[in-house]
């Protein structure tokens, strides 16, 4: 009997009875095309004894049967790497590491190499490069080649007979989209093909117990057959972030099985490499102006680290009927909020001005703790007078301009006093006990108007 003809999307997967030109799914084009459905194999007699086809079939365990070991974990050679991973990477764990092309994921994991080579067999698959590019870069990260493999190949299949031959501990593929199964009829890189490549990675990291990094490419949009749709199917997603121009790169956890997620690491990009920055706080705040105008320290907690940011802003009469209004670093919804309540509760007309608020080092702030700095800055710029040098700002601003208490503050106060500020201004309620630094004081308000007035 003649098997059914199927339509599916390239793109999405999803199955159609009859072609279109556009996917209902994703309103890609073009991307639908014919696929003979697969015959359903019929089991050749009944299930017995738990087993069909000849394969054993598993049954629910009580929960005081399963048996539980702790993970074993080992050093990539990379404090910040493995801050980030929770203590370093898991045997058997499958990692992604994504973000946009150029950031430094390649450098990273050919920089781990130099480590874990010292204790385990590496294999390092490239689809995009080949022996010889590898060598020539890892030559120019002083990466030494012993117990080192490479692999250059983009078919899945002459992959895992080379990871079966040669049997290595850990398993880098850069990257993701380059690979392709031979039984998928679709294009590299299409969210099939990603997806079943990724399904057969994770079933050779459980069943031979090989740590897997897998390095994937994200557009700008981030959704489109890249990490964004593999998320679910690994134990570790870790997304760099920072612009390629910019010397900084932050690594964020953003979902760790073994370990806490929102936890950062920051490197720096130089001619050798990427370099670890164990003092993040200092390396933001690093050539920050005196007495100007425009400009306040926070300080956010990314995971367990408090990191001070500066946030600058620029507040200037507008020539045009729609006062521009740009944000890099902070939400721009976030930060439209706070400019129109610095308006109504905070007295100041910026309605008509051009808004400019930039956060200094590549950092992102989503957390509300920053809101209170963010305030301060806008209405420096806008009289014209700056924010003391020494003093920071922390607290979530709401509608009315009450300022409301911001987690972890004790962290986030010992922070600021270790870098030498000697003033912080604070909601005036707080919850529990706070434990003040010897040498900081605090100035309490309770909305932005007492905020300015203390400050401005």
């Amino acid at each position: 009997m003649k098997a059914k003809t199927l339509f599916y999307c390239t793109e999405c997967g999803n199955e159609y009875p009859k072609w279109q030109g556009q996917c209902p799914s994703c309103r890609a084009w073009n991307t639908i095309v014919e696929q003979p459905a697969e015959k359903t194999p019929k089991r050749s007699g009944p299930v017995k004894g738990g087993t069909a086809l000849g394969v054993a079939a598993s049954r629910p365990k009580p929960m005081g049967e399963v048996e539980v070991t702790d993970e074993l974990r080992f050093a990539t050679g990379m404090g910040e790497l493995d801050r980030v991973l929770g203590g370093g990477a898991v045997k058997g764990s499958l990692v992604l590491v994504g973000g946009a092309p150029g950031i430094g994921k390649s450098t990273l994991m050919l920089q781990i190499c130099d480590s874990l080579c010292r204790f385990a067999k590496v294999l390092y698959v490239s689809g995009e490069e080949s022996e010889r590019q590898i060598k020539l870069r890892a030559e120019r990260l002083r990466v030494r080649g012993e117990g080192l493999y490479l692999l250059a190949e983009t078919n899945l299949e002459n992959m895992v007979d080379a990871v079966r031959q040669l049997q290595p501990d850990i398993l880098i593929v850069d990257s993701i989209q380059t690979l392709y199964h031979g039984d998928v009829t679709s294009a590299p890189g299409s969210v099939s093909q990603v997806k079943e490549c990724t399904l057969t990675l994770m079933q050779l990291a459980k069943g031979e117990g090989i740590t897997v990094f897998v390095i994937g490419h994200v557009n700008k949009e981030g959704s489109i057959a890249g990490p964004k749709v593999l998320e679910h199917m690994v134990d570790c997603v870790l997304y760099f972030e920072g612009e390629r121009h910019m010397a900084y790169r932050i690594l964020r956890a953003a979902k760790n099985r073994f370990g806490a997620t929102n936890e950062i690491g920051v490197f720096e990009m130089e001619e050798g490499g990427l370099t670890e920055v164990p003092n993040p706080s200092e390396a933001m705040l690093a050539g920050r102006p005196a007495n100007a105008p425009g400009t306040c320290v926070t300080c956010v907690m990314e995971g367990v680290r408090p990191v001070l940011a500066e946030i600058q802003a620029l507040v200037v009469p507008s020539s045009l009927g729609n006062p521009r209004r740009v944000s890099n670093g902070f939400d721009y919804s976030r930060s439209m909020l706070l400019l129109a309540v610095l308006e109504k509760r905070g007295g100041l007309m910026v309605g008509s001005c051009d808004a400019y608020l930039n956060v200094i080092g590549g950092l992102y702030l989503e957390e509300p703790a920053a809101d209170l700095a963010a305030i301060l800055a806008l209405a420096s710029s806008f009289r014209d007078k700056p924010v003391p040098n020494d003093l920071a700002a922390i607290g979530e601003v709401g509608l009315t301009g009450e300022l409301r208490a911001a987690s972890a503050l004790g962290q986030r106060l010992a922070e600021v006093k270790r870098l030498g500020f000697t003033k912080c201004i604070i909601p005036k309620r707080v919850q529990g006990k706070l434990a003040v630094p010897g040498g900081l004081e605090l100035i309490r308000v309770a909305n932005i108007r007492e905020a300015m007035a203390a400050l401005l």
